[in-house]
Order: C-alpha cells, then sequence, then structure tokens
C-alpha cells in the first residue's frame, strides 16, 4: 500500500477527473479498502476539499464547489495545457486580462515540478494580433461574470449602452454568448426592443440591476454563434485583411440603416443613430472616397493616412468644380 500522502495525492487527482466516484471504485482503483478510502476523504476535507458523499449502496464521492479555493492537483498534459493558455492570455494585450493571467501563470510556475517547469520554461508562446487601426478598450472581469451569468442562467438583462443619452430607458437584451473577436469582448444577444439579433461591445456595456425575469433561449441565426458571428463581421479577416489600405470610421447614421450597403467591411452599431465602420481599399484615397458615398457626418477613428487622405480627397473634389463666379 503507498504512503499516507502518496494515497492522497493519488485520490485528490482521481477525484478531479470524473463527476462523480463510487467508493468501491476508488478503492479498487487505489488498491486499498472501503474503510481506508472513507478515512483518506475525511483528512482530505480537513485540509479543506470540499468533497460531498452520496448516498447509495456503495456509497460515492464528489469533488465539490467551497467558499475558497484549495490547492488543486493536475496532472501533466493539465498543467502544460494551463501553462499554454496562460501564456496565450498574458501576450494577448487587447484581451483585458493581460495583467491577471501575467500573475497566475507566475503563480502556477512556483508550484510546478522541477520535471514539468523545465519543459514549460522551454515553451514561449506569443499570440500575435493584427495591428488594430483603433484602440482597444480593457475588459473588467467581473463584467465578463455578470454577463456570462446572466447568459447562464437565461435571465433578460437590462443595460446603458456607449454615449447613449443617459436618460433613455436602458437596453433590454436576451444574452446568449459571450465572445471574442480580433482582441475585442461582445455579448451575442436578441435586441428585445428592436426584436433583432444584436452583437454589442462589452467595454460600452453598464449593467443595470435586477437583472429581468428568464426567458427561454432562441436559436441563433446561422445555428451556431461562431456561424453567426462571422456573418455579422463581414468575415473581416479575410474581407479587409488582404487590402493594402484598411481604415475605421465612425459615421452619423444608424447601422441597420447602413448595413446592406456595407459589403465586406465590418459595421459595429454604438449608438442609436452612430455606427463604427471599417473598411478596406488599395489606396488610401479610394478608401476615403468609399467612406464619402454614404452621405452622412465622418469622424476618422484613424490611421492618420486615412485622416489625409480625406483632406486629399476634399482638394480634388475643389478642383473638379473650377473657379466659382
Amino acid at each position: 500500500m503507498p504512503k499516507t500522502s502518496a494515497r492522497l495525492l493519488a485520490l485528490l487527482s482521481l477525484l478531479g477527473t470524473r463527476r462523480d466516484w463510487p467508493g468501491a471504485l476508488l478503492a479498487e482503483r487505489l488498491d486499498i479498502s472501503l474503510r481506508t478510502v472513507r478515512r483518506d476523504v475525511d483528512r482530505l476535507r480537513e485540509l479543506g476539499y470540499p468533497i460531498a458523499a452520496a448516498k447509495g449502496p456503495d456509497g460515492g464521492y464528489r469533488l465539490a464547489a467551497g467558499t475558497e479555493l484549495p490547492p488543486l492537483l493536475f496532472d501533466d498534459e493539465q498543467a502544460i495545457a494551463l501553462t499554454l493558455a496562460l501564456q496565450v492570455a498574458a501576450t494577448t494585450e487587447n484581451g483585458g486580462l493581460a495583467e491577471p493571467a501575467t500573475r497566475a501563470l507566475h503563480t502556477v510556475r512556483q508550484v510546478l515540478p522541477s520535471r514539468l517547469r523545465h519543459r514549460v520554461d522551454a515553451l514561449r508562446v506569443t499570440a500575435v494580433e493584427r495591428p488594430a487601426t483603433r484602440p482597444a478598450a480593457p475588459v473588467d472581469g467581473d463584467l465578463l461574470l455578470t454577463l456570462s451569468a446572466a447568459t447562464h442562467a437565461h435571465e433578460i438583462l437590462r443595460f446603458d449602452y456607449g454615449t447613449e443619452d443617459p436618460d433613455r430607458p436602458p437596453r433590454r437584451v436576451e444574452p446568449h454568448h459571450v465572445v471574442t473577436w480580433e482582441g475585442r469582448w461582445y455579448l451575442v444577444a436578441f435586441d428585445l426592443d428592436r426584436q433583432d439579433w444584436r452583437t454589442f461591445r462589452i467595454d460600452r456595456i453598464a449593467p443595470r440591476t435586477p437583472n429581468g425575469p428568464r426567458f427561454s433561449p432562441r436559436r441563433l441565426p446561422g445555428g451556431d454563434v461562431a456561424t453567426f458571428v462571422t456573418g455579422r463581421f463581414r468575415g473581416s479577416t479575410d474581407a479587409t485583411g488582404d487590402w493594402p489600405c484598411t481604415g475605421t470610421v465612425i459615421l452619423a447614421v444608424n447601422a441597420a440603416t447602413l448595413a446592406p450597403y456595407v459589403g465586406d467591411g465590418v459595421l459595429e452599431e454604438i449608438g442609436p443613430d452612430r455606427c463604427a465602420l471599417t473598411l478596406g481599399s488599395w489606396s488610401w484615397t479610394s478608401l476615403a472616397a468609399s467612406v464619402a458615398r454614404f452621405d452622412a457626418d465622418t469622424t476618422v477613428v484613424g490611421p492618420p493616412e486615412l485622416t489625409h487622405a480625406f483632406a486629399r480627397l476634399a482638394r480634388r473634389c475643389a478642383d473638379t468644380t473650377g473657379p466659382t463666379a
């Protein structure tokens, strides 16, 4: 029989690999008696591990959630996967979780066995993102948890959005999914007032409490969230990524009005009569002309080349009118 400390670690490892473990199966896997299993479970409970017991002929055990996070035990593959995931999060600046991911990565590395630490130290993974044409806003982790909890519970969300009039009634949506797209966080939801599906920038959401009543989830257009988001953003990676010149502007027009004419651009609603448009073209001046065709007041977000292109386009347009009387 293995020593008590090694046996406790083996028991803890097994409890973490599946939801429920019959006592007899644990005894068989550890080559110990049922009585020893019960005694070892009691020792783990004394160390702070919340292990629940199930009633029945054999009895059973489950590693449940507690009031605090006890020490965890990972096998080698889990430890490597966790470190890789944290490295990606730590090097994704636009995701908003780089700093806590870096701290978590340091914590995990400190407790890794030496054999694993050497392997993990040899892994250097960096998330490289496409250069952004506009600054990205970090997202608060508590906000992500709030939105995800409402999504999981199927509760109607109420929130203020962006720079909308503070006296305006809050948005009311049925949240469906929290997603990331090119380093930004979005909430996919059904807007109850507009009776249509929408994607909302999470860094622009200010939740109101309490949440609304529960709802029965609707079927997402396209069948799954990946298909919906790719279609809604018009496949921006393929569409704008192939153009030598790509820029972003804010247009004083409703996104729903503009959507049928955007083509392969990326359109985001940021207010009742304001939207952000990312578009690509073969030159900066042609890009400025493409934006001007929407006949709406325009603010350039970036890059500076697009601002200069609008100035050139304005001079050329003025030259075509000739001298005025």
